[in-house]
């Protein structure tokens, strides 16, 4: 699907798919034309420039006002100067998960952020999980709607031999933390035709990717091709081998599987589909991988 459709076609799509959780912010994203646009500051809403390209401050500043109001725990990440880095933690008075959650760490993919920001203000996870999130770990590469941050580096690719002050901060904060029973990434490909998956599971651990692509299915297309980005893939999952040794830079993915916990989801939404399909995908995604793996404990 092009992303260079009708707002009334956006509108229809979004409230056939729509998850009733997300409303709210649905009807902030309808508003979202597939062009150049400036929107004019309206209280309650991210504003969007250029096209699909967030304000990242404004998003910002409403997931942490919401994560006050639900009781999260913010940390702004030391070290880093002036970057709006933050974790944040919501544990639960009788756990039966602990589930690890970021977005943010390319620019030019907005969908993560926002739908951070949609499942926070919405506030309905289910109990007995805790969670330890990331709303944005590029921030300077927003303004700019860049991949790498502001020096020019792929933050994404900077786990293994660490350079930056992002990745400096945000491992540092990962290692202080408890160990996970998963982590959730949320990314967007521009190349995509539909929404697919990254599993990473070198125990062969229970997993619930099959659950993931049945209910975003129901939302969004499924990418169904037999290789996406260059590696081979089925129904929408790929389930890549690790190899550390093999790979002079690890993604995030491949810091966390290996620190602390050993499954992983990379949640990969379309780019070229209208920014509230994309949400809407991401945010159905993390609902049902949380709602799945409760019902296996």
């Amino acid at each position: 699907m092009s992303a260079f459709v009708g707002k009334a076609e956006v509108i229809h799509q979004t409230v056939l798919c729509y998850h009733p959780l997300m409303l709210r912010l649905v009807l902030t994203l309808i508003l979202i034309l597939p062009m150049s646009v400036a929107m004019a500051d309206i209280t309650g809403i991210p504003r969007i420039v250029d096209g699909d390209t967030i304000d990242i401050d404004d998003v910002l500043l409403r997931t942490l006002a919401a994560a006050r109001t639900h009781g999260w725990s913010i940390e702004n990440f030391p070290n880093t100067g002036d970057l709006p880095l933050y974790g944040l933690q919501r544990l639960a008075t009788e756990a039966r998960l602990a589930v690890y959650i970021s977005t943010g760490i390319h620019g030019d993919e907005p969908a993560g952020p926002l739908a951070m920001l949609g499942l926070i203000e919405a506030n309905t996870w289910p109990s007995g999980v805790s969670l330890f999130a990331c709303p944005c770990l590029n921030p300077t590469g927003f303004p700019g709607n860049t991949r790498e941050n502001q020096a020019g580096i792929d933050l994404n690719r900077d786990y293994r031999y660490i350079k930056t002050s992002e990745m400096q901060a945000h491992t540092e904060w990962i290692d202080r933390l408890p160990a996970f029973d998963f982590g959730i990434c949320l990314h967007e490909d521009w190349e995509a035709s539909g929404f697919y998956l990254y599993e990473l599971n070198p125990d062969n651990l229970p997993a619930v990717s099959e659950d993931v692509i049945d209910a975003v299915g129901q939302a969004c297309p499924i990418d169904r091709s037999e290789r996406i980005d260059d590696r081979p893939a089925k129904g929408g999952i790929l389930k890549p081998v690790i190899s550390p040794e093999a790979r002079p830079l690890w993604p995030e993915a491949f810091y966390i599987v290996l620190k602390k916990t050993r499954l992983s989801y990379t949640l990969e939404a379309p780019s070229d589909f209208p920014m509230a399909t994309r949400v809407n995908a991401l945010c159905t995604a993390v609902q049902t991988l949380l709602a799945s793996h409760l019902t296996k404990r």
